[in-house]
């Protein structure tokens, strides 16, 4: 198993984990990433803090590998930002470890075949290594693996903002006024934000935690208006369980969010479907429907937080067995398909769900969840731990379950849309996700029946 080449695409946190479960296998990896710097996505949003603490953000073959450097482990029970997870995890996993030799920085894949075999030759296909082409700056060089884990993410492929999954008519053209993701509104993006109409579309974590950050700012900045842009209808689904997340900080978000919405502090537009991006005298016409039709919003800015999609171009030669319409593997999708969950925790998975008709081959991390929105790095973390031990022949390993993720106990949400849109009493309710309001949740505690703040 020694002789065993093991290709990792992307050295983010899970990219990374994956090494050091195969180097314990007494495997080889090799990890390409496509940035200058190990976790090159993370820094992208290191400004956020994430939902989950420190204890769920370790690999334990990471924290193995760590441990003979005289590394500390942070404490357990606090929340680290993107920058911390770099510095105090990330960073000395990737270069003061075994990895350090084993990373490839500016490496980006630019596709993935079988030594002599395409897509449509099976005879032999099995024993045949996979080629992996990359781009770097001497330009493209080849290597070849025994298996191939793409980790590379979706953080640098974002959903676009026109509502039927293409680029809105003129997004393009107005891409200098547009940001994806989560952008630092408040640090790094400050002056590009500060005193300007800002709409933010989008209605998961991201979006929730930028407008929070907006209003902020506008009480830093006068002139600063977040708007919020849905395209749903109802707004409270957004706000989450409250204090019913065992995941404490994501409840904390949506909460406060709720009850920023419930003071008037962000203009909202639900239903709102985005299908053109046009000039307005130097601001941007955001407008639903046909092109400055009814439905227009006039704003400085644009934010789309509409989520991520998995990068599957440079797989184009392999065969992948993805769902059609969440593109992730056809037996994890069913378990994590926003159509049939909207929340709630997907039990965890390993080799077997992530298994592709091309074997030796695996998605793993936020890409193995091809266009669904609820990962968890932790997740990730098992997915690749499984795979490790599935490479090197351990099948009783790969098949064994050893993870036990908190559950949300979210499944319907209440919230304050009643009373942002009409007033209904007294803001947003803590724990009963079913009371409209905290007036109605207290009668429900009381035992009335109805709407308890009618």
């Amino acid at each position: 198993m020694s002789e065993k080449t093991v290709a990792i695409i992307g050295a983010g946190p899970v990219g990374l984990a994956a090494a050091a479960h195969v180097l314990e296998r007494g495997m080889s990896p090799i990890v390409l990433e496509g940035g200058p710097e190990p976790a090159h996505a993370v820094r992208q949003w290191q400004h956020v803090q994430l939902f989950s603490p420190w204890e769920y953000n370790v690999d334990k073959a990471a924290a193995r590998l760590l441990a003979p450097t005289g590394w500390n482990s942070p404490d357990p029970g606090s929340y680290p930002t993107g920058s911390e997870l770099i510095e105090r995890y990330l960073a000395p996993l990737a270069t003061g470890t075994k990895l350090r030799d084993v990373i490839r920085t500016s490496s980006r894949v630019t596709s993935i075949s079988r030594a002599g075999f395409d897509k449509a030759k099976t005879k032999g296909r099995e024993q045949a290594p996979f080629e992996i082409r990359y781009q770097n700056g001497k330009g493209p060089e080849v290597l070849r693996a025994d298996a191939v884990i793409d980790i590379s993410g979706t953080w640098f492929s974002p959903n676009p903002a026109g509502s039927n999954g293409l680029p809105a008519i003129g997004e393009r053209e107005r891409a200098d006024r547009i940001a994806y993701g989560m952008p630092d509104v408040r640090g790094a993006g400050r002056a590009r934000y500060a005193g300007k109409t800002v709409a933010v579309l989008g209605a998961g974590h991201s979006a929730i935690g930028t407008l929070i950050d907006l209003v902020q700012l506008a009480e830093e900045v006068p002139g600063t208006k977040p708007v919020w842009l849905l395209r749903g209808t109802e707004p409270a689904k957004a706000f989450g369980g409250g204090r019913n997340d065992k995941l404490a900080a994501r409840g904390e978000l949506g909460s406060a969010f709720a009850a920023l919405v419930a003071a008037g502090k962000i203009a909202i537009e639900s239903g709102f479907g985005v299908t053109h991006v046009s000039d307005a005298e130097g601001r941007l016409r955001i407008s639903a429907g046909a092109c400055c039709g009814a439905r227009s919003v006039i704003a400085d800015e644009l934010i789309v937080a509409t989520g991520f999609r998995p990068d599957l171009s440079f797989l184009s030669e392999l065969r992948l067995r993805l769902d059609p319409a969440i593109e992730a593997p056809v037996a994890l999708a069913p378990l994590i398909d926003p159509n049939e969950h909207s929340c709630g925790t997907v039990r965890p998975h390993g080799a077997r769900e992530l298994a592709h008709d091309e074997t030796g081959f695996y998605i793993a991390g936020m890409k193995s969840y091809g266009r669904a929105p609820t990962f968890l790095m932790m997740t990730g973390y098992e997915q690749v731990r499984s795979i490790a031990a599935d490479i090197a022949g351990d099948k009783a390993a790969a098949a064994r379950v050893e993870l036990v993720l908190p559950e949300t106990g979210v499944c319907t949400r209440g919230g304050v849309e009643s009373a942002a849109a009409s007033g209904c009493c007294s803001g947003p309710a803590t724990e009963d996700v079913s009371a409209c309001c905290a007036a109605d949740e207290t009668a429900k505690k009381a035992g009335a029946s109805g709407c308890g703040c009618s």
